[in-house]
């Protein structure tokens, strides 16, 4: 069902800057809300590792700008930063801001379908942003049993010596997946029921069906660690013993909880981060998204697929050999779709006319390292090989070759190219290439290291390899290296700080549809007024239609007439 278009902007009063920028119901505006609390708690979390890893480079020595660490806050600081680098970094700014500011626009509406539940969800989001802020400075510091939090370490207070973080963090992490959920509905509905006239389900661009089909997993998967996350805070307040073996609680009941959950979370960030990539390497290749039903029928199976793989994480765990089977199995099976979305972009690509602008160089970069991510994931796919790799840093390589290029390369990505949109003015492309070479390359020398100490035999989190004679000398050298790459790529994020903000104010104006594309968002006034639309436009095509032969112009607005 589509919206009613006859109303127009008389039905918006000016606001006041409480109701602007404060409490906003603008959907734009509440994207600005996620998009720099995410970006404020990526550079948090970002910090936390330049901690952590320097403790790991240079043992016992004060760390510049923090000072010495102890083995509580290391543990606190590797907690953390996994914390904050996915729900509070990749959640916000792939789901939450990108959906806010995309849904509405790339739809002809005016706003989301409920514009104060959007405001609720950002203010719930927002508390329990503080509330994992405020633990660090609670009674015993914050909690520090990784961002996993596997009992016993998390539910017995002697375990983690840190009583209150760790509960802040289980109420911080709760309040946080209720403010998702408030925001998944108004996705969802929005986007069935708020379209443009014309607008059938295949005319609606590729990056707004992942985010609907991400809020989708996340109400599915979700239910199950809320009712785990009950249970470890009566097991740390009343000692109830839901994951204590002496009182008849299973610890791995929480390992099935969480990773039911936690696997199909990684495709709630991956499928957004997909989605963006589709929409640059259209534009910026004048080229048709190669199969855009077989990209959409995949998305839809991965989904599906990602319910059932969670206990790969558990093959040490003491899982059935024959269940051990079946996961490396299904494991393996969903590595295929994800494969194959790769591959349909890669092949839209072939014979386009391809533009590298900082956007594009994002994407791009993004499909390489994530391939990477993929391979290396099928070593761990099998349960023989993962008993030997499990919980080494080839994990953590692993694991950052995926989440890396989903998050920060995908998530900057999206910024430079919807960057113009936002605010009315153009990024400095000189900048935005300094800051790309300078973010992708060091990313790739923290990492791969870490494949080989991993594979070697370097367990994670801990906290001085000196108390490991057999490894503290012969691998150091690497551990070194790898904490260098992360402080030059810390480093080279002042150059996008810069740019950020300085080309709100000088950046050289965007104009309505700076790059040429044939989306419903370009149609909007850069930025776009509150309302959006001066006009409601209706839509005549699909969204992906470039270089069609005949026409003049290389791309075809969904909004212009036949």
């Amino acid at each position: 069902m589509s919206q009613d278009h006859t109303h127009n902007h008389g039905d918006h009063h000016q606001q006041t800057f409480l109701e602007k920028y404060i409490f906003p119901v603008d959907h734009k505006r509440i994207a600005a809300q996620y998009l720099t609390t995410g970006m404020f708690m990526g550079l948090l979390g970002g910090f936390f590792a330049y901690v952590f890893r320097s403790q790991q480079a240079h043992p016992g020595h004060e760390v510049p700008l923090y000072g010495l660490v102890n083995a509580n806050q290391y543990n606190a600081l590797t907690t953390s930063h996994g914390t904050l680098m996915i729900f509070w970094f990749a959640m916000p700014v792939l789901v939450a801001a990108f959906g806010n500011f995309l849904i509405p626009l790339m739809i002809g509406a005016d706003d989301m379908v409920f514009p104060r539940i959007n405001r609720l969800s950002y203010q719930i989001f927002f508390l329990s942003t503080v509330i994992l802020i405020a633990s660090f400075f609670a009674p015993g510091g914050a909690f520090g049993g990784g961002w996993t939090a596997y009992p016993p370490l998390s539910s017995t207070a002697q375990f983690s010596t840190t009583p209150w973080g760790s509960t802040m963090w289980i109420v911080a992490v709760g309040l946080e997946f209720v403010a998702f959920l408030l925001g998944g509905i108004n996705f969802i509905v929005t986007l069935m029921n708020a379209r443009a006239p014309g607008m059938r389900m295949y005319d609606i661009p590729i990056v707004l069906w992942t985010i609907v089909i991400a809020s989708i997993l996340f109400m599915a998967s979700v239910g199950p660690l809320l009712a785990g996350a009950i249970m470890l805070i009566f097991d740390q307040t009343m000692h109830i013993g839901f994951y204590d073996p002496q009182k008849g609680g299973d610890p791995v009941l929480w390992q099935h909880l969480f990773w039911f959950f936690g696997h199909p979370e990684v495709y709630v960030v991956l499928l957004p981060a997909m989605g963006i990539v589709a929409e640059i390497i259209t534009v910026f290749s004048r080229k048709k998204l190669f199969g855009y039903r077989t990209v959409l029928f995949t998305m839809f199976g991965t989904g599906v697929l990602s319910f059932v793989v969670w206990a790969h994480h558990q093959f040490i765990a003491g899982i059935d050999p024959r269940m051990s089977n079946l996961f490396t199995v299904t494991t393996i099976l969903i590595s295929i779709p994800v494969t194959e979305m790769c591959f349909v972009y890669i092949a839209t690509l072939y014979k386009g006319s391809i533009e590298l602008t900082t956007a594009m160089l994002f994407a791009l970069s993004f499909l390489a390292a994530f391939l990477m991510g993929g391979v290396t994931g099928i070593f761990l796919g099998a349960s023989g090989a993962d008993t030997y790799l499990h919980d080494t840093y080839f994990v953590i390589a692993h694991f950052h070759y995926t989440f890396v290029p989903i998050a920060i390369l995908a998530g900057l990505a999206g910024m430079y190219f919807w960057y113009p949109k936002m605010y009315g003015r153009m990024m400095n492309e000189t900048l935005g290439k300094i800051h790309f070479w300078g973010t992708f390359i060091p990313f790739n020398c923290i990492f791969i290291p870490l494949f080989y100490t991993g594979a070697a035999g370097d367990q994670r989190r801990v906290y001085n390899y000196e108390n490991f004679p057999h490894t503290a000398t012969d691998l150091h050298y690497l551990r070194q290296f790898a904490t260098a790459s992360v402080i030059v790529m810390l480093l080279f994020q002042i150059p996008f700080l810069y740019n950020y903000f300085v080309s709100m104010f000088k950046g050289k104006i965007a104009g309505k549809n700076p790059w040429q594309s044939n989306t419903l968002e370009w149609v909007a006034e850069s930025p776009p007024p509150h309302g959006n639309f001066s006009e409601f436009p209706n839509v005549y095509r699909p969204p992906y239609e470039y270089s069609v032969p005949g026409r003049d112009k290389d791309f075809w607005p969904q909004n212009e007439p036949t």
